[in-house]
């Protein structure tokens, strides 16, 4: 019995892995409609709220959260958004990225950057949860006004 729970764990990851790299694909494309399709009904969304940031916001459904992606490149210069991953780690339907994003806001010119941290979860071949954690001060203090 112990092997085939080794075989399902595999099998989960191997899925995790899949999904997350479409995810970074669509994300990367700008391709909404296939963000929308990669997100549960229901997300379990969380990343810090933070009022001076106008893309930043609660999400629970696959059209808000997939429409993030949108907003942020609508208060972003998208020629300046830089985002590298240094570690990509899968455990079952879970997967953890780590690395720095930078960018800078349309609005009033200013640039932020840091590291981040982004925690999914990948169930039925689609992205339940979404945990995003970065440098919410330097985001904030970017779109302020100088």
């Amino acid at each position: 019995m112990p092997a085939l729970s080794a075989a399902t764990a595999q099998s989960d990851a191997e899925a995790t892995r899949a999904v997350v790299r479409e995810f970074l694909a669509a994300r990367s494309a700008g391709d909404t409609a296939r963000l929308v399709a990669l997100f549960a009904d229901e997300v379990d969304w969380l990343l810090a709220d933070n009022p001076a940031v106008p893309w930043i916001r609660p999400r629970s459904t696959a059209v808000e959260c997939a429409a993030q992606f949108t907003e942020l490149m609508e208060h972003t210069v998208p020629e300046d958004a830089r985002a590298e991953v240094d570690a990509f780690l899968v455990d079952g339907t879970d997967a953890v990225l780590t690395g720095h994003l930078s960018g800078t806001v349309r609005a009033t010119g200013r640039s932020f950057q840091g590291p981040f941290a982004l925690r999914l979860t990948v169930e039925d071949g689609r992205i339940t949860r979404h945990h995003l954690y970065e440098n919410s001060l330097s985001i904030a203090e970017a779109c302020a006004a100088p």
